[in-house]
């Protein structure tokens, strides 16, 4: 089976984003990770992944609340940070070869509490005018209610544990480990379910 089979021709897109708040409308996206995945001997496994770190939008607000949750340094010159129009094109960019690439239609947000994540990008795209947004509009793969079919929970960390897959809360709330920890979540899942196409 190929792994457009496997999914109806979408490509999920294992997807974390930080930001400055929890209201997509008033606040900035920070640092958005990707994990692209491959498909072997029909097994799902993380292949590649991707990050932008951000400038917050000029009209989009901050919290310091939010920064000490996710110890991000805006003054942090090593962040390397972009602008949010330049960061989500790039993106955009590197999820469209994967849909080429993997022969699907087009790529399907895979998140934990999917919907957040799919409404900052989408905001995201609409207020830098992006017209090539390669996700699903509305649908997305989520995790967190995955993870309470197949282990009684819902919470990342609690999750993986029950998956029998390391997580360290240090590193909790950064994009690239908490999206990581997603896609191996998501394989673990998928893996186990032993799904075959009845045709």
């Amino acid at each position: 089976m190929e792994l457009n089979a496997r999914f109806r021709s979408y490509l999920p897109v294992v997807i974390d984003v930080e930001t400055g708040g929890f209201d997509r409308s008033r606040h900035a996206l920070l640092q958005i990770a990707i994990v692209l995945l491959d498909w072997d001997d029909d097994q799902l496994h993380p292949a590649s992944t991707h990050v932008w770190n951000l400038i917050p939008h000029a009209d989009m607000g901050v919290e310091e609340a939010s920064l000490q949750v996710t110890g991000i340094d805006l003054n942090d010159p090593d962040r390397d940070a972009i602008s949010e129009g330049e960061a989500l094109q790039e993106c955009f960019r590197v999820v469209r070869r994967a849909v080429r690439d993997a022969h699907c239609q087009r790529a399907i947000v895979t998140a934990h509490n999917g919907h957040f994540d799919h409404g900052f990008l989408a905001t995201g795209s609409e207020r830098n005018n992006i017209k090539r947004n390669p996700f699903h509009p509305f649908s997305v793969i989520d995790t967190a209610s995955l993870a309470a079919v197949a282990f009684g929970h819902t919470v990342l960390s609690e999750a993986c544990a029950r998956a029998g897959i390391d997580f360290d809360e240090e590193y909790a709330h950064d994009a690239v480990y908490d999206a990581e920890a997603t896609a191996a979540l998501f394989c673990r899942i998928v893996n186990a379910s032993g799904f075959e196409l009845p045709f």
